[in-house]
């Protein structure tokens, strides 16, 4: 029997690249075989039937499959040894989750998952199931269950001093708050994560998890030029295990080139050997954005939104930034406008940049304000008076310096003379 089951698996997995579908129809046919306690070679054999077909459903992107399978393989797991028990389940959930978006069904697997090995009495199990469903929690925008569960998860976690697991859960408590748009707590607990990480060895994954949220935070301070080198280290760090988030790592590199006024540098970035294998509609994206910015053209930058929506809106991160680009354009845009006048009418500014006169304004007032250019607006004639900015006069400096040194000396002899007296 278990030399027939050996040949039988030999026979599905040399159909795995040239017939995948023929090979899954084995490989399941085989999951499906039962087996006693005493059989060792067919437990050895149906562990390897039980990770192959993992595999061959997670490169398939068959979420349901993979769902079908965890429930499958739970009824052989008492033929196994606690150990590779543990790793079944671990990465057959992981193959489940990795395999497509969440959903409502996600979270019913784990949580079954997480009560059988509850009821199995395999602790370090369920945190690790547990864990994931904190991720599940974060991906759906579930933050408040999230939090609620990592938090009791946490304390677990720091009474058995499972590290690695416990810069996992700071991690994605640090996601979560984010999401809320609670920044101060979320990099408290990144924090947490970086200090429990520098006592242990992290692997690439986990490493490059940490700086993209580090970058991700210092994006939300608009401390972009920081955000840039976190980013840079997690494409890095992405690119070297093939992840799928480097992609969005480069995005998120090309944002801040953005956002810094330095649109002309994405050409470059873009071009490097690295980032050439992420060529896409994901980069075309940002290109398209830089371009508009770099033109400081605010028609153009409408009409890249609308031609790219689907993936500006997909990308929380970019939607987060977009409002903000806007106005920056907008700005940029005026600028570029009044930068041939000494004096117009807003109404002209109003005709050629296609925005209701009020709205440009207001704008208008604000930069002025923010001192981005000296002029002043004459409301009662409808113009905006631009001034040249004059170059600051040494002499009223040094003068003033002067007096302040006089009144100084005045004060010092006028206390002298109240002492004598």
């Amino acid at each position: 029997m278990a030399s027939t089951y050996s040949e039988k698996l030999e026979e599905a997995e040399a159909l795995v690249k040239a017939a995948p579908e023929k090979a899954m129809e084995k490989l399941w046919a085989l999951v499906a075989v039962p087996l006693e306690a005493e059989d060792a070679e067919g437990i050895r054999v149906k562990e390897l039937t039980i990770h192959s077909l993992g595999s061959l459903c997670a490169e398939m992107k068959l979420s349901k499959e993979l769902g079908q399978l965890v429930r499958e393989s739970r009824k052989y797991l008492h033929l196994f040894s606690k150990a590779k028990a543990a790793k079944i389940v671990r990465e057959l959930v992981d193959h489940f989750l990795g395999a497509g978006g969440t959903s409502d069904f996600d979270v019913t697997l784990c949580n079954e998952c997480i009560a059988w090995a509850r009821d199995e009495k395999r602790n370090f199990l369920r945190q690790a199931l547990e864990a994931r469903l904190v991720s599940v929690y974060v991906e759906m925008n579930a933050c408040s269950e999230a939090l609620a569960l990592g938090t009791d998860l946490l304390k677990e976690l720091k009474k058995v001093d499972d590290k690695a697991l416990l810069v996992e859960v700071q991690l994605l408590e640090s996601r979560a708050f984010q999401k809320v748009g609670n920044v101060t707590k979320s990099r408290a607990s990144l924090t947490a994560a970086k200090t429990t990480a520098n006592g242990i060895y992290c692997p690439p994954k986990l490493q490059a998890s940490l700086d993209l949220q580090s970058g991700i935070l210092h994006a939300e301070e608009k401390d972009f030029k920081t955000a840039f080198s976190y980013f840079y280290e997690a494409f890095e760090g992405y690119d070297s295990i093939n992840n799928p988030l480097a992609v969005s790592s480069l995005k998120y590199m090309l944002l801040c080139k953005i956002m810094l006024n330095s649109p002309e540098d994405i050409q470059s970035i873009i071009s490097g050997k690295l980032a050439m294998r992420y060529a896409g509609p994901q980069v075309d994206t940002m290109l398209s954005i830089g371009k508009a910015s770099q033109n400081r053209s605010v028609h153009e930058f409408k009409k890249v939104v609308l031609e790219y929506r689907s993936d500006i809106e997909g990308d929380p991160i970019i939607m987060s930034h977009i409002d903000a680009l806007k106005d920056k354009l907008l700005e940029q845009n005026l600028c570029r406008i009044i930068e041939p006048y000494s004096r117009v009418e807003v109404s002209h500014i109003a005709r050629l940049i296609n925005l209701p006169l009020p709205d440009i304004e207001l704008k208008l007032s604000k930069m002025i304000l923010d001192k981005q250019f000296c002029g002043i607006l004459d409301q009662g004639q409808g113009l905006l008076i631009v001034f040249e900015e004059g170059k600051e006069d040494e002499a009223y400096k040094e003068a003033l310096e002067t007096i302040s040194g006089v009144g100084s000396v005045v004060d010092n002899l006028y206390s002298r003379l109240k002492q004598i007296n």
